[in-house]
């Protein structure tokens, strides 16, 4: 394909000249009051400060805590700020009486119960686990508002829930994060907590080396990053047992285009359910971390969900005669990308990598909807799918988030896949499969079985049920899938050479018990279609520059010239005329795809009949078409090198998100390709569709 990038597109708007953006965003300093940069999290910190300030203040006690009597099970220590409940598992609740002018008495108790190794005067270590909270973040982390970062110290076990965004850097001991273990000398993770998921958890692990000194370690870490005061504060907290973590706040092109915009300008912060449970007051203010109290549920997994993962990763780090192969399944809001991202993570820990093949066409993980594709995993998933966008070594584009239209289209671009993989490779390889478990949804969950070397299945299901038949070995030894069929013995082929055992693999069941199992999210960032809209805005993206400057509209960006002799332009989910695909393809989004053949024209555009199954490399928006000049403006981030061999345009029901079209800035007067002068009701207004996976009842007989 020839591609060459002009001065100006003519024939468009004057509301859509290309301009040059020049010069870098100047961001204030962040201070340490401020939460984050969103105007309702600072609102909500005024009110939560202007409600303490009217608070009585009470005569707190001036003798030291002592403990009361307990069956030795709880204990409960008084002092004179609040009451501290410590549980028998090792938890703590901190019950908070009242505010006081006297901080003197409480900040010895708290110094003495946080301590390394020592018990306080009344005999409980507090705070030693459970979920870091309320005042605690002021004993154990110290900020530099300098530097902009924090330092959290967290003993062994204790565990920080949060919203936002930030990047981890273990400095001591070790730390997990959704499964992977971060290590002391290991480069920083960005993690992503927003609220379309459910929030990060990162837990304290401790160290594996009890032969050190932390003292002298710990102390030259610790210079790099704090002050002399705050060093010599957080050093009574550190032990053998403890993780140092520091927090830096982080701003990518991907978190800067996305708050551009209105409707996700809050995507970091904490939903209106979780609100009442954030921890407003803390030393990591103003680094886009926002703490969450107990309240507040994080990954929570049942004990078949251990199971299951424990046997998958015991089986990809022993010794095995065969590549593992690992198909995870169950219906929809079940789960199965939480058990991919925390599989693919754990494993991370033992090997370098992980070959993963996508079969859900609606929620993909590292591609825009509508792809099937294979990928070669080497870095943990420390967020949800739209944060970690990429273009797997094999996609194809399929057009649509269901394969109900097509069966035979998604099973044959399966295979395709498949075969591209070398045979001869031992990296683990994961399957993710739709929620589609029922009718011909399951039919082909039979056929993925029966056509890949599959050696785990992993069922996930809810409420004690799993909503289709398991699919153990003996079930798919007479189960017929949508393409594929049992194998017919008898009694006789026992006695022949011909005859070959059923190929087995073991069936694992593992029940999901997180809150709102079983069905779509109710609350904002949190339903199908919003997810789908966040994966492809995460990929365009990638068009904005890296050097971290302002936001550049997409209208503003400079697109490439394309001309029709150079590509063919098809429709892959619905039926259109030849005569209409310019007037469906401009302004949408289309797949960027090779085709094993030369493209051929007479002097017009190129229009494919069919289908086809051919690589893709990447997406792009057609800006515009230029019938008189034939061209086509495209918005693409697939570097040129690449565009020279593509060959194909592919035009699915993956549409560009309406904030793309209605609320970027710079818009002057009308906006184009925006109409609400429109009737589905006039003849071809509406989208022909065709199902080529069943028969009509008029073909039926013929």
């Amino acid at each position: 394909m020839k591609v060459s990038k002009p001065a100006r597109v003519k024939g468009h708007a004057t509301a859509l000249k290309w301009k040059n953006v020049k010069g870098k965003r100047c961001r204030p300093p962040i201070h340490s009051s401020d939460l984050t940069s969103s105007p309702g999290m600072v609102t909500l910190v005024k009110e939560h400060q202007a409600a303490v300030k009217k608070k009585p203040s009470v005569k707190r006690l001036k003798k030291q805590a002592k403990p009361l009597s307990g069956d030795g099970k709880n204990t409960v220590i008084q002092s004179g700020s609040g009451v501290f409940c410590a549980n028998g598992n090792g938890s703590m609740a901190v019950t908070m009486d009242d505010e006081s002018d006297d901080l003197q008495d409480w900040s010895a108790f708290a110094q003495a119960a946080l301590r390394n190794g020592e018990n306080a005067s009344n005999g409980v270590e507090a705070f030693r686990s459970g979920r870091l909270e309320g005042e605690s973040f002021h004993y154990c982390a110290e900020r530099d508002d300098n530097q902009n970062h924090a330092v959290l110290v967290m003993q062994k076990n204790q565990t920080l829930c949060f919203r936002g965004k930030c990047l981890l850097t273990c400095l001591y001991g070790r730390v997990e994060v959704m499964g992977f273990t971060i290590e002391e000398g290991q480069q920083p993770y960005p993690l992503f907590s927003p609220a379309s998921h459910c929030p990060l958890t990162v837990t304290a692990l401790g160290s594996t080396d009890e032969s050190r000194d932390e003292g002298i370690g710990v102390t030259a870490i610790l210079r790099k990053y704090l002050t002399p005061a705050s060093r010599k504060k957080l050093m009574k907290k550190i032990s053998l047992n403890s993780s140092v973590i520091l927090l830096e706040p982080m701003e990518t092109p991907l978190t800067s285009f996305l708050s551009s915009f209105k409707d996700h300008s809050q995507l970091f912060c904490p939903p209106v359910s979780e609100l009442m449970s954030a921890v407003l007051d803390t030393p990591l203010n103003g680094l886009g971390v926002i703490p969450l109290a107990s309240e507040v549920k994080g990954i929570t997994m049942s004990q078949s969900y251990r199971d299951a993962l424990s046997t998958v990763v015991n089986a990809c780090t022993g010794d095995v005669d065969r590549c593992v192969v690992v198909l995870v399944c169950g219906t929809k809001n079940v789960g199965k990308s939480t058990f991919i991202r925390i599989l693919i993570n754990t494993l991370l820990n033992h090997t370098n990598a992980i070959d993963y093949l996508e079969g859900d066409l609606g929620q993909t993980e590292f591609t825009p909807s509508g792809c099937l594709s294979l990928s070669t995993i080497r870095e943990p998933l420390l967020g949800p799918p739209f944060t970690h966008q990429r273009m797997p070594e094999h996609t194809i584009f399929y057009g649509q988030s269901s394969c109900e239209s097509d069966l035979e289209r998604y099973l044959e671009s399966l295979k395709s896949l498949w075969s591209r993989r070398p045979q001869c490779r031992e990296t683990p390889v994961i399957i993710n499969t739709m929620g589609w478990v029922k009718g011909f949804g399951f039919q082909l969950l039979v056929d993925m079985i029966h056509l890949f070397p599959v050696s785990h299945v992993v069922q996930l299901g809810h409420s004690e049920t799993i909503h289709c038949p398991a699919l153990t070995p003996e079930f798919l030894r007479t189960a017929q899938g949508y393409q594929t069929k049992p194998p017919a013995h008898t009694a006789m082929d026992e006695f022949t050479e011909s005859h070959s055992p059923a190929r087995s693999y073991v069936h694992l069941i593992a029940q999901s018990e997180f809150q709102g199992v079983g069905r779509q999210g109710a609350s904002k960032h949190q339903r199908s279609n919003e997810l789908r809209e966040l994966s492809l805005m995460a990929y365009l993206s990638q068009l904005q520059p890296s050097d971290q400057g302002p936001v550049w509209p997409l209208h503003c960006l400079t697109p490439y010239q394309v001309p029709h002799t150079a590509v063919a332009i098809g429709v892959i989910h619905c039926e259109a005329a030849p005569s209409h695909i310019l007037y469906a393809a401009n302004a949408s989004l289309v797949g960027l795809c090779c085709l094993g053949e030369k493209v051929t024209s007479r002097g017009g555009p190129v229009v494919l009949s069919q289908a086809p199954i051919c690589p893709c490399v990447g997406f792009g928006v057609l800006r515009g078409i230029d019938v008189a000049r034939g061209l086509y403006f495209l918005l693409t981030p697939v570097d040129p090198s690449i565009l020279r061999k593509v060959n194909c345009f592919l035009l699915g029901a993956i549409s560009l998100p309406a904030c793309i079209l209605t609320t970027q800035s710079g818009f002057g007067g009308e906006k184009p390709y925006v109409t609400t002068d429109y009737s589905f009701d006039l003849s071809g207004a509406g989208k022909i569709r065709v199902f080529k996976g069943l028969a009509r009842p008029s073909q039926i007989g013929m």
